[in-house]
């Protein structure tokens, strides 16, 4: 018999018919279960105990956002084919790479087979599966029509985490190039200066000023370096628990984000992707219109917004129409607000919205490509000013001496 999802693994200890020790593992749900089934099998557990958790996660790979998308169009791909749910799963997982994937299929599937339903299976599972999606999963499920919403399910996702990959790549490139040069510029700084640094006390000569202040640089580098390093590892571990804990600091952060030169407007047209994009999608699965906006808050993925959206509910829900609420929470743009007005009009919101998004999907594609093009003969500028600075304030007593002789 199938195993439930909350069955436990458990270590045992015992002995059996023969009176031989022996010890092992066995799932159950409660160590009572485990003993009793132990004793079926001819061995008398004398300690059985919860399996403990390993300390660095159970050797399987991190299952991503993309693993859930890829996990959604083949479910879609397999209904769609007259494969039945139960049997979906089964070939799913099958075909999976990723052990830990494979491993939460086969329990969303166990879950499925006793009778659960998808979406409460899903349910189980919080960490890979947001309200949104087990909502969606329980409306298709509801209607009779779950094959249709997985793939609009698949679609959102897909275009979710593409526009995410986007922003990870405005914003990573840059990050690691700068993250390269300090480090480089340390290096020189502890390594190579020290070297350059024995050679002019022999000159006898006063040193040019800029090559005093590398010095100065290159000292307080040696003498510091570990409390720089403490600090930069202090910083961020507090920046990344306000950010968790402190609503204040992430509006103020996602605020400011907003306001960055060339990078605020690509989160922008970011957030209004994937507010149309939510929006479309849970509207066109016949999620209610208030319910929907709730859903959508949590998906753009900025305070700022998800607060606006809160407002925008608000209004929605005492009567006033989608197009009016946003206009009044003043942070959309005209191009959305005219598209939900056309949309409400004729009666294809879902459509209208579905068009905002994949324009400013498009844009912001657009933007990052030509972000990247700025970009790279700016850090090459910036790596030229330090590396060559560097070296420049090395070899300048060399040129003065060489003059003088």
């Amino acid at each position: 018999m199938a195993t439930s999802s909350t069955n436990q693994v458990y270590v045992y200890k015992g002995v059996d018919k023969k009176g031989k020790k022996i010890q092992g593992e066995i799932s159950g749900s409660s160590p009572a279960i485990a003993k009793a089934a132990l004793l079926k099998q001819g061995v008398k557990a004398t300690n059985v105990r919860k399996k403990a958790k390993p300390l660095f996660g159970d050797g399987g790979k991190k299952i991503t956002p993309q693993d859930i998308a890829i996990f959604t169009r083949q479910m879609a791909t397999m209904m769609k084919a007259g494969v039945p749910l139960v049997q979906s799963f089964d070939i799913v997982s099958d075909g999976v790479d990723n052990p830990s994937l494979a491993k939460l299929i086969k329990a969303i599937r166990e879950d499925v087979a006793a009778g659960g339903g998808f979406a409460n299976a899903l349910r189980k599972q919080p960490k890979y599966f947001d309200d949104l999606f087990c909502n969606l999963v329980e409306s298709g499920e509801q209607s009779g029509a779950l094959e249709t919403m997985l793939h609009r399910i698949a679609i959102y996702k897909e275009k979710t985490e593409q526009l995410k990959a986007k922003i990870k790549k405005a914003l990573t490139y840059p990050i690691a190039v700068v993250v390269v040069a300090v480090i480089v510029t340390g290096i020189l700084l502890v390594k190579v200066v020290p070297q350059f640094a024995e050679t002019f006390s022999s000159f006898g000569a006063n040193l040019p000023a800029f090559t005093l202040f590398v010095l100065g640089l290159s000292n307080l580098a040696q003498e510091y370096w570990l409390h720089f390093l403490g600090v930069v590892g202090v910083s961020i571990f507090i920046f990344s628990k306000l950010k968790q804990s402190n609503k204040k600091f992430r509006n103020l952060l996602d605020r400011l984000t907003l306001k960055l030169p060339i990078v605020g407007k690509i989160v922008y047209e970011a957030i209004i992707a994937r507010f149309a994009r939510t929006l479309s999608t849970t509207f066109a699965a016949g999620v209610p219109l208030i319910d929907a906006l709730t859903s959508v808050a949590g998906a753009t993925g900025n305070s700022i917004y998800e607060d606006a959206t809160i407002k925008i509910r608000d209004e929605v829900s005492t009567g006033t129409q989608l197009n009016v609420a946003l206009r009044h929470a003043k942070a959309f743009p005209s191009m959305l607000i005219q598209m939900a007005s056309i949309g409400e009009e004729s009666g294809a919101l879902d459509e209208m919205l579905d068009k905002v998004a994949s324009f400013y999907e498009e844009s912001v594609d657009n933007m990052v490509d030509n972000l990247t093009s700025l970009l790279e003969p700016m850090i090459m500028a910036i790596l030229g000013v330090l590396v060559g600075g560097l070296l420049i304030a090395m070899y300048l007593p060399i040129f003065q001496l060489g003059n003088v002789v």
